[in-house]
């Protein structure tokens, strides 16, 4: 190995420096930047989260809101032994699909990751970033996933926003917004793009009459047409594209030709009232005992008799609701946080093996995770995942996949390991 005084220099820097631990990071043959270094890079990839991928030599460099194909300026800000982060400074050679953002915050609020791309460069991007998880993590084939199910409003879709309130010891006031994409301070702002204009209306009432002191979080929220919702509560923030999801989950259970419907992680019973008519029998799970009593009245709004719901840990209640239908006629519909299942849960169905599971997440990366664990030694198979851009100009996308159960014996069952966390 060479000597320290006879190592490469890449912008003025020793081609040497030490982490955390005060282990040496050697550069990759000279090459590899240093923090403050000035670079001229060319993006390669997207990966997912937003971040572009450029490489100097075999060292890779994350860069964010740039685009495939862009040459662009940037300072690094970060340096790990096997990768770099470096903030955007121009833009030398931009590509066709860069935009101009709507908002003027973009870059700093971290709400967004891509409103400077063309938003069908948005579909494509996160269709390729879902087919690369499910490849590499959940070991599947990427021709399973359909292109992505675009909004019909890129733009002020969310029903749902969160807004902090951060005291500004330089401007001696509150900053009242979102927290910045490269920190945790909040970002100071009026308005927010994604956001329907009525959220918009009730950040400016909030900014009028602003809270007492820094540190405080508040939701901003427009009821949902038709529905209870607690205000702690999950329910789908885009109501653009809700009906499309509805209308995907209905066709995949139509497919199976099942009966009867477990729907887990149910909520305040959306899926489960949703999708009732389709089946003889449904029972829907969940932990919030707020949102299982505001599903039983929403149920009762709707006339909605051929099933119920119980609330508890979907892990404890599983086996004693499966145990009610009979397996080979039943959908369990897994809407989980973002966190994804417990392995409890995916080894229980395993084990159960239902003819479908209907899973639909906003995580990709979990998702694909929970299926390579539910498709271990051929118990499942997936049918199909249809992408829905719930989420648009961010790094967040809703998907529906399609698993249907293979035709085990009670010993072959008994006899399949159960996978790895």
């Amino acid at each position: 190995m060479a000597q320290k005084d006879e190592l490469p220099v890449l912008g003025g820097h020793p081609a040497e420096e030490r982490d955390a631990a005060g282990d040496v990071a050697f550069r990759f043959a000279g090459m590899t930047p240093a923090l403050g270094d000035r670079l001229t890079l060319t993006i390669s990839d997207l990966a997912f989260g937003g971040e572009g991928v450029a490489r100097v030599e075999d060292f890779v460099v994350f860069v964010p809101f740039v685009a495939v194909g862009e040459v662009v300026e940037v300072e690094v800000t970060e340096v790990k032994k096997r990768f770099a982060r470096a903030q955007l400074r121009h833009v030398a050679v931009p590509s066709l699909e860069r935009v101009k953002p709507l908002c003027a915050h973009f870059g700093e609020c971290g709400g967004c990751q891509y409103q400077h791309l063309a938003y069908s460069a948005q579909l494509r991007l996160k269709h390729k970033q879902i087919a690369d998880l499910f490849q590499r993590l959940g070991r599947l084939d990427p021709g399973l996933v359909a292109p992505v199910i675009p909004c019909p409003q890129p733009y002020g879709y969310r029903n749902r926003i969160m807004i902090r309130s951060q005291w500004d010891k330089f401007k001696q006031r509150l900053n009242i917004g979102f927290l910045r994409a490269d920190n945790r301070l909040v970002v100071d702002l009026e308005e927010c793009q994604i956001a329907e204009p009525v959220l918009n209306q009730q950040i400016k009432q909030v900014r009028a009459k602003p809270p007492p002191r820094g540190g405080i979080k508040m939701v901003l929220r427009i009821a949902p047409r038709g529905w209870e919702v607690p205000p702690d509560s999950f329910f789908q923030n885009n109501q653009f594209l809700l009906p499309k999801l509805v209308e995907v989950v209905r066709d995949r259970l139509r497919q199976s030709g099942t009966r009867y419907l477990v729907d887990v992680y149910c909520g305040v019973g959306f899926f489960s009232l949703e999708l009732g008519d389709q089946i003889e029998s449904f029972v829907g799970v969940e932990l919030d005992g707020l949102a299982i009593k505001a599903a039983r009245r929403n149920a009762a709004a709707r006339g909605r008799a051929n099933g119920e719901f119980v609330a508890g840990a979907a892990e404890e209640l599983l086996p004693t609701l499966l145990s009610r239908f009979a397996a080979r006629a039943t959908t369990v519909l897994l809407d989980p946080p973002r966190k994804g299942c417990r392995l409890e849960m995916l080894q229980l169905l395993r084990q159960t093996t239902p003819a479908q599971i209907i899973y639909v997440s906003c995580h990709p990366a979990t998702m694909a995770r929970d299926l390579n664990i539910l498709c271990a030694d051929g118990v499942f198979d997936v049918a199909q995942v249809i992408p829905l851009d719930m989420f648009p100009q961010t790094m967040h996308v809703e998907s529906v996949a399609d698993l249907r159960s293979k035709s085990l014996t009670p010993e072959q069952k008994a006899s399949l390991p159960m996978p790895a966390a």
